[in-house]
């Protein structure tokens, strides 16, 4: 047996700690239950010891994950990012929770889009091979943003000619006929985040050309009623918040040579008390019918701050506890 070793890796600061240590310490049990080492965090350093094989292959992971954190901007370790780098320095391929590092596209910003989680995998898979696809989720698990690097991708390799961006403009606290401007300036709050998401993937001037060609369209989903929407790839966003008559209606728009992706967060319906989401209601309807492909998300698949994910599973925590009560 190889005579024991130390290491001692000193951490910048407490915040670096909790990045890197995770929700309850997790990532450093899954290193506790990965390799044949002793691991001690003390204030901001982690001294590690045993054989020096083993030591070797848990420093390499420490120091893959304090990379990751510094280069990346989203401040926390995506899902599987610790598994994954735990089964490479052991010479192996992570069984569950395998990310992909398949670019899907380079953003405006020069930065690979490809997705970060299973699930995320699954949806992009989905999207490929089915004409209609929903991604039903938390916020915050990238549902969107995927689907909308899945469309500017079709359209720049000529897959699709035009890219439609849709949601309804629910009202929230505020009716439409009293906030200022004309009508286009009424609803783009409500449109706001899709126009966000395609400044991330596109150039400013080529998109303001795009949207002038009429290539590019975001609009509130009533503007689609009446409308046959061919060779296009169509997006409709926070679905939860259709009426079943307004899903209907969105889907026989489909035209040849298009493909469609509804997303929405069934948790976070904004209709009226008594009314019907025609998110809950498609998934009876259509659950059947070939072509037609549902991918579920869960609080683990969230990509924003490492808090959201915390902050759902609490409130989903809250919920189960109220249900009981009941």
């Amino acid at each position: 047996m190889a005579q024991a070793v130390s290491r001692r890796i000193t951490l910048e600061d407490q915040g670096e700690c909790l990045r890197l240590f995770g929700e309850k310490d997790h990532t450093l049990k899954l290193l506790r239950d990965s390799f044949a080492v002793t691991l001690v965090a003390r204030g901001n350093e982690i001294i590690l010891s045993g054989e020096p094989l083993e030591v070797s292959h848990a420093s390499q992971v420490i120091d893959r994950l304090r990379a990751h954190l510094k280069k990346g901007d989203e401040g926390y370790l995506p899902p599987g990012a610790v598994k994954k780098m735990i089964a490479e320095a052991k010479g192996g391929q992570p069984q569950e929770e395998a990310e992909t590092h398949e670019t899907i596209l380079i953003s405006s910003h020069k930065k690979p889009i490809h997705a970060r989680s299973a699930n995320q995998q699954k949806y992009v898979e989905a999207i490929r091979r089915s004409d209609i696809v929903f991604g039903i989720g938390p916020a915050g698990t990238g549902k969107t943003y995927l689907a909308m690097a899945m469309a500017v991708h079709a359209l720049r390799e000529g897959e699709v000619e035009r890219l439609i961006l849709t949601r309804p403009a629910v009202e929230a606290g505020e009716k439409l006929g009293f906030l200022p401007g004309d009508l286009q300036e009424k609803v783009d709050p409500y449109l706001r985040p899709l126009y966000d998401a395609l400044y991330d993937m596109v150039e400013y001037e080529k998109l303001q050309r795009l949207f002038q060609q009429r290539v590019v369209e975001v609009a509130p989903l009533a503007y689609m009623r009446g409308r046959t929407l061919s060779n296009s790839f169509i997006i409709l966003d926070e679905a939860q918040n259709t009426s079943p008559e307004q899903m209907k209606m969105f889907l026989t728009r489909m035209g040849t040579g298009s493909k469609i992706v509804v997303t929405g967060d069934v948790t976070q319906i904004d209709l009226p008390t008594g009314k019907t989401s025609g998110l809950i209601e498609v998934q009876h309807i259509l659950s059947k019918v070939k072509g037609v492909e549902f991918v579920p998300f869960s609080p683990k698949d969230v990509v924003r701050h490492r808090l959201v994910q915390n902050i759902l599973e609490a409130y989903h925590d809250h919920d189960k506890e109220n249900k009981k009560s009941i």
